[in-house]
């Protein structure tokens, strides 16, 4: 047994750090330990129920209950329902589900969304067949535009997305106007809060001026949190809330036409852990309500410093201001954020390099925690550091016969041999054979940056498909 640990806490040396608020994405700290000891005791003492069937865990059920209750309280929504899902995605994958099914008429469903909503609403579109008609955002602000998306709404229109902050800019939506076209329509809204849920509601009762975006606003049918990101739980635990009971239904899936049990699913999953949500209603309860307050107040006073501060150096632009716990910085042409980033990991700090969107630049995502607050300073200074270096380095250069044929490529047309050669251009082939990451990602993401969406992904697939094979 002590050679089998051994070899796991072998492998974790390789991983970026989950505690101490120098991961500025993927994790979220609260920087309690008690909280993090509580939570780990929870996934153990519950890692061998499941939760399929809530009649035979009846503890179980009290739990979810529970949790759902205080979500339900945080976005004051007193008649809503909700179901704890394992992630923001499976919460927005159920809201996108849930309202395909609650109307069965319309034979090809469609949703609008701002450009700026997560991935996870067309992971949705592909999985569920609800064709998704994206609307830009304004470009000076990054949020969506009402008007707009009344325009692209039609008889196949099932529902409108709001963002509660968005994820790449971290900025919220006109919550009101769209839920109010959403009314006006008779179709559903949902708000994708799996960042701000848990923020927002607590920043409102410390004084802070929060756009409105939970259940006070009419239209609103649904909104998803993420108890993994700001409840500072275990993951995997996120909420999907809808107003009320009948709005929820859609979502629940039963199948009797078999020789075995009646399956009956309020998630995508059926037979699922029930140590997250343990671990979840854990963490909750020792935090609690005074706690969440204070952690709220941490990260947000930390990310508008951050902002401020990283405005302030020369060659950085803050791209909008962050209604949460999430900045976006753009660099001048002197540097480019890929190289920034490859900085900053090597000064002990990760951020999160987002490439070019349409004619928005490649941009740098800072997700900030409470646990990063007290090394505030040391992050501004690493900051400087790294973007000085890009600078002194200058942007990375991709041929630009290279950045043409990239552009020419039709993704459907190439084989396994020719994704091979791609991957060995883009410096990804011996990466994929021995799992190894170059030590430096910025010349990988340049050409990644030229490449055409579709590209982009198909190379990614092709890069996890040789990444991910039994050793």
């Amino acid at each position: 047994m002590t050679d089998v640990l051994a070899r796991l806490r072998e492998l974790q040396q390789a991983d970026l750090p989950t505690h101490g608020g120098s991961t500025l994405a993927y994790v979220y700290d609260s920087g309690l330990a008690e909280a993090d000891e509580l939570g780990r005791q929870a996934l153990a003492l519950y890692g061998a129920t499941n939760g399929l069937d809530p009649t035979v865990f009846p503890s179980l059920r009290a739990l979810e209950n529970e949790l759902v209750g205080w979500a339900a309280r945080l976005l004051r929504g007193p008649d809503a329902v909700g179901t704890v899902t394992s992630g923001g995605t499976e919460s927005v994958l159920l809201a996108v589900q849930a309202a395909r099914d609650a109307s069965p008429g319309i034979t090809s469903p469609s949703m609008v969304l701002p450009s700026t909503a997560h991935a996870a609403f067309h992971k949705a579109a592909h999985y569920f067949g609800v064709r998704a008609v994206v609307v830009d955002v304004d470009p000076a602000t990054f949020r969506a535009k009402p008007a707009e998306m009344a325009a692209a709404c039609d008889d196949t229109t099932v529902l409108l997305v709001a963002g509660a902050p968005s994820y790449a800019h971290g900025v919220v939506d006109p919550v009101e106007e769209i839920a109010a076209l959403a009314a006006d329509r008779g179709i559903r809204c949902h708000v994708d809060a799996c960042i701000g849920g848990w923020v927002l509601p607590y920043l409102r009762l410390d004084g802070v001026e929060v756009p409105a975006f939970d259940f006070t606003v009419p239209g609103v049918t649904s909104v998803s949190v993420d108890l993994h990101k700001y409840a500072y739980t275990p993951k995997g635990a996120s909420i999907l809330l809808h107003r009320d009971p009948g709005l929820r239904r859609a979502q629940f899936f039963a199948s009797a036409d078999w020789p075995g049990y009646t399956m009956l699913n309020s998630t995508l999953q059926s037979t699922k852990s029930g140590a997250p949500l343990a671990a979840a209603w854990t963490v909750v309860r020792h935090i609690g309500d005074d706690g969440y307050r204070r952690l709220a107040r941490t990260a947000y006073d930390a990310t508008r410093k951050l902002a401020e501060s990283a405005g302030a150096i020369d060659g950085l632009t803050v791209i909008a201001e962050p209604a949460t716990t999430l900045v976006a910085l753009r660099s001048d042409e002197r540097a480019d954020v890929f190289t920034i980033a490859d900085e900053l990991v090597a000064l002990g700090w990760f951020v999160q390099p987002q490439l070019s969107f349409r004619d928005q630049g490649p941009s740098l995502h800072l997700t900030v925690s409470a646990a990063t607050a007290d090394r505030l300073d040391e992050l501004l200074d690493a900051l400087a550091k790294a973007t000085r270096a890009a600078q002194e380095a200058g942007p990375v250069q991709v041929q630009p016969e290279l950045a043409q044929a990239a552009a020419a490529l039709d993704p459907a047309t190439l084989d396994d041999a020719a994704f091979d050669g791609l991957l060995t251009i883009a410096g990804l082939g011996d990466t994929a054979a021995t799992g190894t990451l170059p030590a430096r990602m910025a010349p990988v993401n340049a050409l990644l940056d030229v490449a055409p969406p579709r590209l982009r992904e198909a190379l990614l697939i092709a890069f996890l498909d040789r990444l991910m094979r039994p050793s």
